[in-house]
């Protein structure tokens, strides 16, 4: 036993002796060691990337603490993208054994990055070009992927920082921004940061301040101008005509660790007084005062999640969200949304300024929650999953904002927008002589009308879930918004109550007056699909049935046969183009025949015609109007209705 002893003791110290000595000669030959790697890595930059990387000094002190001087990196025939007089560092020595860098104090005194993007490339191009690797995405490991991605950048981030006289600077063809570090520093976990921000419309200073420990990966910070002005965000303006701004941000990271294979992350963001101005988003400043994200994300080997315990809450408006990705055989991509029991005042309050100015001064009494569930797998496209459920308890409108939606029971005055032009005015109601009752539209035309952009008006309350349903299978199968969803009830809230604009606030206000139209029984269906009638467009400066008739048939609303009233209802989602499906010599197109036969066919299964009703059906509707003059020119641009088409859904 005594003998075993010596034996271990002496393979001990000859264990003990080796590490000595190559800490020895590590020590004798940092230097060299050192020149050989940054010799490599100018190799490798300019094999694979085409950049020239030189530093003039760099040398060791001691074991752990490096110094480099006139560092550069400079793509070939491009600007220089990274250029720094001095730089001082220590790392990790343990770490380094093993092959990974883990740094610990950092000072750098004067230099910049520049990204510089020109007509002729960027200076950086070489650096987004991906390579290509042969691996099977199937063994890939999400949670350990993002962990060790995680822990090099957090490696990466000195405990000790001191960054004097250093810039950020971007130059994407002229739009111009620069941002100077004139004070970053970490000491003893706490960041303190002024950066001087500069672009062609603004100069301010911003501040990062707060607790940061990058080894322990938890971190509270606080973003904000330290004039108590609002931040606001350069270059976005220029290059996506976007205006965006802020008075503060709080990150705050909790937890970001490895359990049982899943990669944890957990904490909260704020925001106050946020700003977005864009007009495909709204038509003025959208505003909102407060919000917070507490998010709980958990990866694992083949999925990531945003678990329902996270909240996002708006204002007064606090909601649960779960979002997942799974790709195991399947991809599966599902979402849901809880909002709890709240008052509808405190919902309309809290709608972002701006966003809903349609709402802006509406009461309402009574409670309401609200669900959706969505679901979506790649390879079962048919069974996708879209629940949307809204509880209202004793929800009652006491007083409309500027859509009043009680105005469609009586007459008004209706004016299209056309390109934010407002058009000639309307009257809706009988003091206008070519308004028509819906008694006296013909039946032809109420049934082609339904059938080909809504067959269950009657029945719905504002929305059909299986339209919504295949047109977000068709958006995410083509990967753009190739196809709409729109009832009749959405159409008429947005020509009666709101604009044409193309804005993400018009979608979202016609959802919420559709719902409260149809739910609150504002108005009956009979009246809304008169309304409808009579205010939509048919051609160039023609609104409502009774001009129609007349524009193209010289007949009343009334007396319109089976094949004039396919041809109106045919060419509603695109009325000032009516001409184009007319051939030289003013017959139908053979498409705009087979739509027609189609629409015929189809109310013939649904029993909505008689065979009777098709005799003579082979005599085309010829047009006898003003709208003859049209049939020889080029159709105009116009703005699509967002309807329900019988040629994308196949009703």
């Amino acid at each position: 036993m005594k003998l075993k002893k010596q034996k271990v003791l002496l393979v001990l110290k000859i264990v003990g002796a080796i590490l000595l000595l190559g800490i020895v000669l590590l020590f004798a030959f940092r230097n060299t060691l050192l020149e050989k790697v940054i010799h490599r890595i100018d190799d490798k930059l300019e094999r694979d990337y085409q950049c020239h990387f030189t530093i003039e000094k760099a040398e060791f002190h001691g074991l752990t603490n490096l110094e480099f001087q006139h560092i550069s990196l400079v793509p070939k025939q491009a600007d220089t993208l990274l250029c720094i007089d001095e730089l001082k560092t220590s790392v990790n020595f343990w770490k380094l054994l093993m092959g990974d860098i883990q740094l610990g104090k950092l000072e750098i005194n004067k230099g910049f990055i520049q990204l510089v993007k020109t007509k002729n490339g960027s200076n950086f191009d070489a650096f987004l070009r991906s390579k290509k690797e042969k691996s099977d995405n199937n063994e890939v490991n999400y949670a350990k992927l993002l962990n060790r991605i995680s822990s090099t950048l957090l490696d990466l981030v000195p405990t000790d920082m001191n960054v004097k006289g250093f810039a950020f600077k971007m130059d994407d063809n002229g739009n111009k921004v620069t941002f100077d570090f004139n004070q970053l520093a970490l000491v003893d976990k706490k960041l303190n940061t002024l950066i001087q921000v500069t672009s062609a419309n603004f100069s301010e200073q911003w501040s990062i301040n707060g607790f940061a420990d990058p080894r322990e990966r938890k971190a509270d910070l606080q973003f904000f101008n330290p004039k108590n002005d609002t931040v606001r965000i350069p270059y976005l303006d220029k290059k996506f005509n976007l205006k965006t701004g802020f008075k503060s941000i709080h990150f705050n990271l909790e937890n970001l660790s490895m359990a049982s294979g899943e990669l944890h992350i957990d904490g909260y963001s704020s925001i106050e007084n946020l700003i977005i101005n864009h007009p495909k988003i709204a038509n003025k400043d959208v505003i909102v005062k407060k919000a917070r994200f507490d998010y709980r994300c958990i990866i694992g080997q083949r999925f990531m999640a945003l678990d329902s315990t996270s909240t996002v809450q708006l204002n007064n408006i606090k909601c649960h969200p779960y979002l997942s990705y799974t790709n195991e055989t399947d991809k599966v991509y599902a979402l849901q949304l809880k909002i709890p029991k709240m008052t509808a005042q405190d919902f309309i309050v809290s709608l972002p300024s701006g966003l809903f100015r349609h709402f802006e001064g509406m009461e309402a009494k009574g409670n309401f929650s609200y669900s959706l569930n969505f679901e979506y797998n790649n390879n079962k496209p048919k069974d996708l999953v879209f629940e949307s459920k809204l509880k209202p308890e004793g929800l009652k409108i006491t007083k409309y904002g500027e859509a009043d939606l009680n105005k469609i029971n009586g007459e008004f005055t209706y004016r299209a927008m056309d390109r934010g032009v407002a058009q000639r005015p309307i009257i809706v109601g009988s003091s206008n002589p070519n308004y028509t009752p819906l008694n006296a539209i013909s039946p032809y035309l109420q049934k082609c009308v339904l059938t080909s952009e809504d067959p269950s008006f009657f029945n719905h309350r504002g929305f059909i879930n299986e339209a919504f349903k295949q047109s977000i299978a068709k958006n995410i199968r083509t990967q753009k918004f190739s196809r709409g969803a729109s009832t009749i009830s959405m159409q008429l809230v947005k020509n009666a109550f709101l604009t044409r604009e193309k804005t993400l606030s018009r979608k979202l206000e016609e959802i919420l007056l559709v719902y409260i139209l149809e739910n609150n029984r504002i108005s009956s269906k009979e009246r809304m699909l008169e309304v409808y009638f009579n205010i939509i467009e048919w051609g160039p400066n023609v609104y409502g049935i009774g001009e129609a008739s007349q524009f193209y048939f010289q007949k009343s609303p009334a007396d319109l046969n089976l094949n004039e009233c396919l041809f109106l209802a045919t060419i509603i989602p695109k009325p000032k183009g009516f001409m184009y499906r007319f051939d030289a010599e003013q017959k139908l197109k053979p498409f705009a025949k087979q739509q027609n036969e189609f629409l015929t066919r189809l109310m013939l299964r649904r029993h909505l015609l008689l065979e009777t009703d098709t005799i003579g059906q082979n005599k085309p509707a010829t047009i006898l109007g003003p709208a003859q003059l049209y049939l020889k020119q080029k159709p105009t641009d116009t703005i699509e209705n967002d309807s329900i088409s019988v040629d994308e859904f196949g009703f």
